[in-house]
């Protein structure tokens, strides 16, 4: 890691199982990231106000109510109206696999289903990361 990396965990919808989203947070702390958790029953406003004023990196997004096509394209859409385009988006939970083509095709650089081992989820964070700021000051 070539600097501490912040990441936005959120939980936008209904969705009130938060317990997945606890332990990527812990997980990610625990290998040298600098994480916000934000809570239950985020507004996709209040993810991305989240996003901006605590100056991120990434976000994490878990969703496991269904309803993934619907909040992430508007996440994705108030990132670019807040000019933050450069966070690096993940998304983790249960996702179709034919909806994952469709939010990668949106702009988010991976998804992570359930059982994915945290230390890959955190290893590819931090790679996508590094690359994405070595690319940055070239």
């Amino acid at each position: 890691m070539k600097r501490t990396y912040r990441v936005v965990v959120a939980k936008p919808g209904l969705d009130g199982h938060d317990r997945g989203a606890k332990i990527i947070a812990r997980a990610l702390r625990d290998a040298g990231f600098e994480v916000v958790y934000t809570g239950l029953h985020q507004t996709p406003e209040q993810v991305v106000q989240a996003v901006i004023q605590e100056d991120a990196d990434a976000l994490g997004l878990s969703l496991l109510s269904g309803a993934h096509l619907v909040l992430v394209p508007r996440i994705i859409e108030l990132l670019a109206e807040a000019g933050r385009e450069d966070v690096l988006l993940v998304v983790g939970g249960i996702i179709p696999e034919d909806d994952i083509v469709s939010l990668e095709a949106a702009g988010v650089a991976r998804v992570f289903s359930p059982g994915s081992p945290l230390s890959e989820i955190g290893s590819w964070l931090e790679e996508a990361l590094d690359e994405r700021e070595k690319s940055s000051q070239s």
